[in-house]
């Protein structure tokens, strides 16, 4: 089942130019993945849930976009009966209204470049709690799938906020990260896909916003926004 949900202003927000001057022309887009292993070439991939942020009027950054599929695992890889108990997936349940691998990464690229378009912005990055986990799993399946040229984000670069957190709070654990930035933490929805982007995607914001109160942005006018 492929879920979509975004803020009625959207487009007044992703109009702002401060969006791609934040960042070097770079989209904040937290994404988690939900795996049937640790091994992004052969375990398969199970959910994916991807959530856009951007400032509002006032410049405080917040979670505008959400975006989460169910997977159909990909014939010929495998699925871990450990990491199915530790996230709970029933990857045969009736009830998952799973999608295909390819349908529901170029339905999720076609959004993303679509905002990213908006905002004037180069490329989307791939913010995550030990993201480097997350963007190996999405580029695995844009290799299986043949997306590289579909996939808006860039392929090796990313935001972790396990390690802002752990600047920001002394914690890297995503839970107590949380718990550190005032932020409530549902343990038993823990493991969902849309869940932990959602609560990352708040995490990050508030850093960044935390950080604007302390040290105001200011838009470098030498920095070239496009360049890698």
């Amino acid at each position: 089942m492929s879920e979509f949900e975004t803020a009625p202003d959207l487009d007044t927000l992703a109009s702002n130019p401060a969006v791609k001057a934040r960042f070097r022309g770079f989209l904040p887009v937290v994404v988690d993945v939900e795996t049937a292993g640790f091994d992004a070439g052969t375990h398969a991939l199970l959910e994916v849930a991807a959530v856009v942020v951007l400032p509002n009027a006032e410049g405080q950054w917040q979670p505008v976009q959400r975006f989460h599929a169910h997977l159909k695992p990909e014939p010929g890889l495998v699925l871990d009966p450990a990491a199915l108990k530790f996230n709970g997936i029933n990857p045969n349940h009736p009830l998952r209204l799973a999608v295909s691998e390819a349908d529901a990464l170029k339905t999720i690229f076609a959004a993303l470049k679509k905002v990213q378009k908006d905002t004037g912005c180069k490329r989307c990055i791939l913010v995550g709690h030990n993201a480097n986990f997350d963007l190996a799993h999405l580029n695995a399946a844009i290799d299986r799938q043949n997306l590289k040229n579909q996939s808006p984000f860039h392929p090796f670069s990313v935001f972790d906020t396990a390690t802002l957190a752990g600047l920001a709070y002394g914690q890297t654990v995503l839970a107590r990260a949380c718990e550190a930035a005032g932020l409530a933490f549902n343990q038993s929805e823990a493991h969902s896909a849309l869940y932990d982007a959602h609560i990352t995607a708040e995490l990050f914001c508030g850093i960044v916003n935390r950080w604007e109160m302390a040290y105001p942005f200011a838009e470098s006018a030498s920095d070239d926004v496009t360049s890698d």
